[in-house]
């Protein structure tokens, strides 16, 4: 019998992402198990969620390491916990080249814009200021090169006259919501293959082979 994946979840606040790695979870649709939740903060809210599903969590606080030191608790909690899948799922630090590259193939981010536009911070303030009319959000494998590698699905939106930061933010954390599941899932499966720089999806995953383009206001 195959062994079912073990997923890492890293993140830094809320958890509002972890909750819906943690409900697809629930209803049979992850292709994997949430084996940990780490967090640098410890007043992190997705780790109260964690436990009350169950997860085992545990907090590395940056502010009291330096790099080196956090990012070699980190790797420890990632071997011990022998996970074959790690997920940013709002993690907010930057990982160095080394630590990434341990990882290679096997770390994912969602990003909220549509990569490669608006890498960085502040997508959504950024996205209103340019004046874009679609705006979205971007699951990728984790490179050395911040907010760059190679993508393994998009969702989108049409940016709405009335959108302001906080309108545009929602709307597209909704979309992160349906779309790092699936991609997680994707991965689980077998069916994510890196070429080069592009990501090829084997078979039908709904979510990602067939996004939805959205009408312009």
């Amino acid at each position: 019998m195959k062994a079912i994946p073990r997923i890492a979840v890293l993140i830094s606040g809320r958890g509002s992402n972890l909750g819906a790695l943690l409900a697809a979870e629930r209803a049979g649709r992850l292709g994997g198990t949430i084996a940990v939740v780490i967090s640098n903060r410890e007043d992190a809210g997705g780790l109260q969620l964690a436990r009350t599903h169950g997860v085992a969590t545990e907090v590395i606080d940056h502010q009291r390491l330096d790099r080196r030191s956090f990012e070699a608790k980190l790797d420890a909690g990632l071997d011990v916990a022998a996970c074959d899948l790690v997920v940013l799922a709002g993690f907010m630090r930057i990982l160095t080249s080394e630590f990434v590259q341990r990882y290679a193939g096997r770390m994912i981010n969602v990003h909220p814009s549509l990569l490669p536009a608006f890498g960085g911070l502040y997508t959504h303030r950024r996205a209103l200021a340019e004046g874009v009319r679609i705006h979205g959000c971007t699951v990728h494998f984790v490179t050395p090169d911040l907010d760059h590698g190679p993508i393994i699905a998009q969702g989108a939106l049409a940016v709405l006259p009335s959108d302001d930061e906080q309108s545009l933010s929602a709307r597209v954390l909704a979309i992160e919501h349906r779309l790092l599941p699936a991609a997680t899932r994707a991965f689980c499966e077998g069916r994510l293959v890196i070429a080069g720089q592009a990501v090829r999806v084997e078979g039908e995953v709904p979510g990602i082979t067939t996004p939805e383009v959205p009408a312009l206001p």
